[in-house]
């Protein structure tokens, strides 16, 4: 079954749980798809075990029997994944919802079919979250995010290929610890056995990732949260581009217009900050300190000058 199939069922149980009755012209007008295609449907959601009626008329038409338990929830793995991804996000990092997405992932995993339970569970088990400025990057395969939540949960040694920032490639051996969202980017937390010491892994850059069977007794991170380990790991990482303002305002507000600064917003005293906008592309830097809304003095290198400098004349050439 396709993914836009897929889509397009629940989009149709949806329907049929709006109101009692539904003819097959209004469900074929709303879904966007012909006559034939909804009886298609109709015959795949009974097949699946979901108790649509057929109702007699001058039109005929389509109900869900009242009264009966639905079955299991119609998703497949990658629907799965990208769901509990999504709440595990809303539940650590939007105000005022978290309680909310907390209570739909409960919900989520009572009917789910088995076989998607435990690799739901997996993930919400095996995954943390630092709450970073959302940017643009390349996305991590889903089936490889349950793959590595399912060998974190269960302590299972992995093998791997990655490619290092600097483009080198290597097989790698590992015991999975956490998977961490970060800015946008998935990065798995492990213990290299190779290197016998704590490794990043960029999910994007993982190829060929194979669980060995053999299962570990479960790593303490050093310092005991994941989230605020690889968070030190990643503001050590060199960047191409350094850019640190000296904001006068207190940390506080800075970090509430700015929710995504994470660790790179230090306090200097009650009434002054400092924020490392450094980054590898010059356009993040650009738009990290456009969302500052107090004076600041800037310690950058020049290339960052200049891209501000040009930056600032293309507003104003276009403000008038």
């Amino acid at each position: 079954m396709t993914s836009d199939t897929t889509a397009r069922l629940l989009r149709m149980l949806s329907l049929l749980q709006t109101r009692r009755e539904w003819s097959g012209a209004d469900l074929a007008d709303r879904l966007e798809v012909t006559d034939r295609t909804v009886r298609r449907d109709i015959d795949r959601l009974r097949e699946l075990g979901y108790p649509v009626e057929s109702t007699r008329g001058h039109a005929g038409g389509y109900r869900l029997a009242s009264g009966t338990d639905l079955p299991p929830l119609l998703l497949d793995d990658d629907d799965a994944v990208a769901i509990v991804v999504a709440l595990r996000t809303a539940a650590g990092g939007l105000t005022g919802i978290e309680e909310t997405a907390l209570r739909s992932l409960a919900k989520l995993e009572q009917v789910l079919p088995r076989r998607l339970r435990s690799r739901v569970g997996a993930l919400q088990e095996s995954t943390a979250g630092i709450v970073w400025e959302p940017r643009r990057g390349p996305r991590a395969d889903p089936a490889l995010l349950a793959t590595l939540a399912v060998a974190c949960r269960d302590h299972e040694i992995v093998t791997f290929g990655y490619t290092t920032r600097q483009g080198d490639a290597a097989q790698r051996r590992a015991e999975p610890c956490h998977l961490v969202d970060s800015g946008g980017l998935w990065y798995l937390l492990a213990h290299d056995t190779d290197k016998d010491d704590w490794r990043l892994f960029r999910l994007d850059r993982i190829t060929g990732a194979a669980p060995t069977g053999r299962r570990v007794a479960a790593r303490p991170v050093p310092g005991g949260d994941p989230a605020a380990f690889v968070a030190g790991r990643l503001s050590a990482v060199p960047t191409r581009h350094r850019a640190v303002a000296t904001v006068r305002a207190p940390a506080e507000r800075v970090r509430a217009r700015l929710p995504g600064l994470g660790t790179r917003l230090r306090p200097i005293d009650d009434d002054t900050c400092r924020v490392d906008a450094s980054d590898d592309f010059l356009p993040r830097i650009a738009q990290t300190l456009a969302g500052l809304d107090a004076d600041y003095t800037l310690d950058a290198d020049p290339e960052v000058l200049d891209h501000l400098r040009a930056t600032a004349a293309r507003i104003r050439s276009a403000t008038g």
